[in-house]
């Protein structure tokens, strides 16, 4: 149940997580690889949005949502370099699953 709220509280905050995301994917220190993964989730996810619960459900069809988008939110900081995480003060949040 915490790793669910923590992925709440990332995906609430996401507009924060803007300029990191920008410099995740111009960064030099970020490989290749770790980009296109992301790319390929942000994509696949936009692209194939089926529902676990129908969105019709108002609160409960909306978690579901959040829950992917901070599941990817969460591998993004997870691949990023321990750079760019100390920049953005997001050390805990990728080693606290």
């Amino acid at each position: 149940m915490l790793r669910i709220w923590r992925r709440l509280k990332f995906v609430i905050n996401f507009r924060k997580s803007i300029p990191f995301i920008k410099d995740f994917f111009i960064s030099k220190d970020v490989s290749m690889l770790s980009k296109i993964i992301s790319i390929v989730l942000f994509a696949g996810y936009i692209l194939f949005p089926f529902d676990l619960i129908p969105d019709f459900l108002l609160i409960l069809g909306i978690f579901d949502d959040v829950f992917v988008a901070g599941f990817i939110l969460q591998q993004i900081v997870k691949m990023a370099p321990e750079s760019l995480k100390r920049k953005y003060e997001l050390i805990g949040t990728s080693s606290k699953n």
